[in-house]
């Protein structure tokens, strides 16, 4: 691990740095995860919750690095892509980002019509709403009051807590299934294992990790902080795509039921596992999506424009930040538009959405780990030995699964 400077790791400074990290690793499990991790459960049973224990390490890695160059730098990761390999692999990655980041946010507005039509309420009325609502959240001006709003949501995560206990699974199997690796010879299974890494450590995520903590102006005495922050957002972010898994593979995997989204295994649980368990499935469904889609525009536009030199941050106006709140706003009323076209097969982006991060990520973490074991950028608290094998065995994991996903689909299998 990097080296560091000492601080006092009291109570009430933890609990003052916490946010970043955990609101970075929570927004991962947005409406696409939830569709992932539901059709894993259903698809596969307890067969993909191995993965969840290593995508907490690797997400640990990825998110302590990022916050590590955020403290030490006070620059985002877009400027230290520029700095550091030049503005035609800038404006590379930017494409890429702004092309994934689009299409999850679309996935989102999805989740988001797909929840709150549990609860009786029509797209045509609850996408324009939400809409509204997430647009009025991220021109608030204030990053503060931003973050507050989306910790507060995040606590309904919970719900997918108490589904778990509430379909009574056999706890013994599950655990089993957790700590013994196993892999299924199918292309199917590949992908949503593909997927699961690219919306457990979603390309994203680097950027808001580290934009977090610049916006919060912490310098280097607040790294110890900040990877308490991390470490800990990553282990509640693993373990409630644990619980998701374990409650559709309990329910949903012995009645040989296959969910097309969140919301299909949000219903499919009433008749077996009672109306309880649907309503906290669509409750953690709803401000999961609402979460991820009040972040997602955010840090696209944030990222874009640090990358090109231009004004950006939620204090900003229109008059300062033009481009930065235009293309927040632009990604906001596209994605909620294409949602309630008809005949849009949503499900068809939100997995695909999945899959395009899980093939963009070995790309941005390859630029992460060069720019973190850098002495000239990070000096003493540049990568160790340990973190630079870890990032580059994420890098190689997540390629070769991707190549293998490829060529058994190519082969037909």
């Amino acid at each position: 691990m990097a080296r560091e400077g000492q601080s006092r790791l009291t109570p009430l400074a933890v609990l003052g740095a916490m946010g970043p990290g955990l609101l970075a690793a929570l927004a991962g499990n947005d409406a696409g995860g939830i569709a992932t991790y539901s059709s894993a459960g259903a698809t596969f049973g307890y067969g993909t919750l191995w993965i969840l224990p290593v995508m907490a390490l690797l997400l640990i890695v990825v998110q302590e690095t990022a916050a590590r160059l955020g403290c030490v730098t006070g620059k985002g990761f877009a400027s230290l892509i520029r700095e550091r390999f030049g503005v035609r692999l800038s404006a590379l990655a930017m494409g890429a980002l702004l092309v994934a980041n689009t299409a999850v946010t679309i996935s989102e507005f999805a989740g988001l019509a797909s929840g709150l039509a549990l609860f009786g309420v029509p797209a045509a009325i609850s996408v324009p709403l939400v809409a509204l609502i997430i647009w009025l959240i991220t021109m608030s001006g204030s990053f503060q009051r931003i973050e507050k709003i989306l910790l507060l949501v995040s606590c309904v995560f919970l719900t997918y807590v108490a589904a778990a206990f509430l379909v009574g699974p056999d706890w013994g199997s599950v655990v089993l299934a957790t700590v013994t690796p196993g892999m299924v010879a199918d292309p199917d299974y590949v992908s949503l294992l593909v997927a699961t890494i690219g919306t457990t450590i979603a390309p994203w995520m680097i950027f808001l990790a580290q934009n977090n903590v610049v916006d919060k102006n912490v310098d280097e005495s607040g790294i110890a902080l900040q990877r308490v922050d991390t470490v800990s957002g990553s282990v509640v972010a693993c373990a409630i795509a644990w619980f998701i898994i374990v409650t559709t593979a309990t329910v949903l995997h012995p009645e040989g039921i296959e969910v097309a989204d969140a919301a299909d295994a949000a219903l499919a649980l009433e008749p077996i596992a009672g109306q309880w368990s649907t309503i906290l499935f669509g409750a953690g469904l709803v401000a999961a999506s609402f979460l991820a889609a009040c972040v997602l525009p955010g840090v696209t536009s944030s990222a874009i424009c640090e990358a090109f030199g231009w004004e950006r941050g939620a204090d900003r106006t229109w008059e300062e930040a033009p481009t930065y709140r235009g293309i927040i706003t632009g990604i906001i009323v596209f994605s909620a538009l294409l949602v309630i076209l008809p005949d849009v097969n949503l499900f068809d982006i939100m997995m695909s959405a999945q899959v395009i991060n899980g093939v963009l990520l070995p790309v941005l973490l390859v630029f992460l780990v060069l720019i973190a074991r850098d002495k000239r950028i990070l000096g003493r608290f540049r990568n160790g030995r340990v973190w630079n094998v870890l990032t580059w065995a994420t890098i190689v994991l997540i390629t070769v699964l991707t190549v293998v996903m490829f060529v058994l689909q190519a082969l037909g299998f």
